[in-house]
């Protein structure tokens, strides 16, 4: 969305004033474009700062550059695993799992997985969220 929006804007601010006021105007692109550029370097940091762990009794969700954020999902608390993928991840060959607790505020997702390994880690968990809730 970063790319449509601000391609546009880009292409806005410089064609526009330049076919109007000559082509000196288009110089109006140039903070659009530096924003894009910018923008695109964060969202691929952002992205790579994505990791999960499933490890013995829970699954481990991390994120963020600045502000790290984890969260640890029992899999004996999963009440839904499901994968989606929007428009734009099918596009590029993505999509997300998606896990539901009881307490809205723990539900968590993991973003841009190839759909393959999305659907094995919904298997996965769906497996061990059964096995851990069993016991409950």
């Amino acid at each position: 969305m970063l790319v449509v929006w601000l391609g546009l804007l880009t292409l806005a601010a410089g064609l526009v004033p330049g076919l109007l006021a000559g082509p000196g105007w288009a110089a109006f692109a140039l903070p659009p474009l530096a924003l894009l550029v910018w923008g695109w370097v964060m969202l691929e940091r952002n992205w790579r700062s994505w990791r999960y762990a499933e490890r013995s009794d829970d699954l481990l969700i991390s994120r963020g550059v600045l502000w790290r954020r984890e969260t640890v999902v029992p899999y004996g608390r999963m009440q839904l695993v499901e994968v989606t993928s929007g428009p734009l991840e099918r596009h590029f060959g993505l999509a997300s799992v998606q896990l539901h607790t009881a307490a809205a505020a723990t539900d968590a997702t993991i973003p841009g997985l190839v759909p393959a390994e999305a659907e094995r880690l919904r298997d996965r968990l769906t497996e061990l969220g059964e096995a851990r809730s069993a016991g409950l």
